[in-house]
């Protein structure tokens, strides 16, 4: 009942951020005067619809995006009559422009000449099509804001919560120990006399706020004596410890592990203490949700830019028992299953913190909605913000040369490449769903 539960909720949260989404662009459409005949989340068969005024608001049965119906999305060729349907042309792709010219041409109705998109100005169509993807930063930027302020993020306190006794470099992964064999070496902290609860202040004069703060230090010291000023019971103690050079994973500036196209951990040689410092959650002041939101947005546009790289992991993970990248892209369906996991697991001590991970989960979803949608391709929101300033720019130099105004771009002849990306962003939904059926991402430990 609670996997259900999970994978319910995050339904739910998927579908109002999509019909948050398409209301970004059915409010200002309206605003600027265009007839929209339809707003509908979802894909496929109707579900249920009704009618309001001029417009058909619905649910269709495929909860995998949504869309606005505007009329006059392409206008018409120049010179011609946008009341008049024309005689496609022979040639295959010419004859798909021409169908989809004069679909939306038909659409137009006696009255409606200054009611149709490719009527307004360049700022009109950009706020129409920014519209969605601001929808969705917005929604990020409410549920990350209460996490942050209200809940806080997790950080490594510099007090020490445990010294391990030795280490185990005869494991597949370097390992510490708190029962040790004559072949194990001690752990440096162990040998610097380190012990749980002490708080280190500073590692080779450089204060400390968090154990995290110590990482970097200790990881760039393989092999060489630091310096640890400590605090224990009101004293302070200077402490000479030396890190084992051993091969650890290699992390980005976001805690999370660098891999490789199929998924592999990266390592380098490092730095190792045999020490750890105690979690908390510390809540942020308003003015550090800007910065913390940047970071996730830049961190989101980076998986993005290496997608493709991902999908090669993902293709050979769908086909193979390799193990997927836990930082690695997934559908809705993984989002469904990560969410029942999250309500149904034991690990994650109460409902409270399950409700707060369900949020953090659906607040990155909407960031990722955000991004994606910003990449200049047809049929994405970024693709007709690109035409709208191709028209714009192109209107300024036509009108520097002292020439007549070109008129409104012709979207159409971007749309072989528009059908070419909608065919590649299916085959990847197929092939990340089914990834995600047969060796989906588990949660941690």
């Amino acid at each position: 009942m609670l996997y259900l539960l999970g994978v319910l909720l995050v339904v739910l949260g998927v579908g109002l951020s999509i019909g948050l989404h398409e209301i970004g662009h059915l409010v200002p459409a309206k605003k600027f005067g265009v007839r929209v005949p339809q707003y509908m989340v979802g894909f496929g068969p109707t579900l249920w619809s009704t009618k309001r005024g001029e417009t058909e608001y619905g649910v269709k049965a495929i909860p995998l995006g949504g869309y606005i119906r505007m009329i006059g999305m392409f206008p018409p060729r120049r010179g011609e009559d946008p009341n008049r349907i024309r005689v496609s042309s022979t040639g295959r792709l010419t004859q798909l422009m021409d169908e989809a010219r004069d679909q939306s041409l038909s659409e137009v109705l006696p009255g409606d000449e200054d009611r149709v998109f490719y009527e307004l100005s360049v700022p009109k169509k950009v706020t129409i099509m920014l519209g969605g993807p601001t929808m969705n930063l917005l929604i990020a930027v409410v549920v990350f804001t209460g996490l942050f302020t209200l809940h806080g993020i997790s950080q490594t306190s510099p007090v020490l919560q445990s010294v391990s006794k030795c280490v185990d470099i005869s494991a597949a992964a370097t390992s510490t120990r708190t029962s040790c064999t004559a072949d194990m070496p001690l752990a440096p902290a162990n040998a610097a006399g380190l012990q749980p609860g002490d708080r280190v202040v500073s590692i080779n004069g450089v204060a400390l706020s968090t154990w995290d703060d110590a990482r970097g230090l200790i990881r760039a010291n393989a092999g060489k004596p630091i310096n640890l000023v400590v605090e224990r019971g009101g004293q302070q103690l200077s402490l000479t410890a030396t890190p084992m050079a051993v091969q650890l994973p290699i992390y980005d500036k976001y805690g999370a592990e660098k891999t490789d196209g199929d998924g592999t951990v990266l390592t380098e040689q490092a730095g190792f203490l045999g020490a750890a410092g105690t979690p908390m959650v510390v809540r942020q002041p308003l003015s550090a949700v800007p910065g913390l939101i940047g970071e996730q947005l830049w961190q989101t546009a980076g998986i993005i830019v290496n997608l493709p790289q991902k999908m090669v992991g993902v293709a050979k993970a769908a086909f193979s028992d390799e193990k997927r990248d836990i930082n690695g892209p997934i559908s809705v369906v993984g989002v469904g299953r990560v969410a029942g996991e999250v309500a149904a697991t034991d690990r994650i001590p109460s409902a409270a913190d399950k409700g707060i991970v369900l949020l953090s989960m659906l607040g990155s979803l909407n960031i990722a909605l955000f991004v994606f949608n910003l990449i200049p391709l047809l049929p994405l929101d970024g693709g007709h913000v690109a035409g709208a300033l191709w028209e714009g720019l192109k209107r300024r130099l036509y009108a520097v040369a002292g020439k007549s105004d070109p008129g409104p771009v012709d979207v159409t002849k971007a749309l072989p490449l528009a059908y070419a990306v909608a065919s590649l962003l299916i085959v990847m939904s197929a092939l990340l769903m089914y990834a995600d059926i047969v060796n989906p991402i588990k949660l941690p430990g």
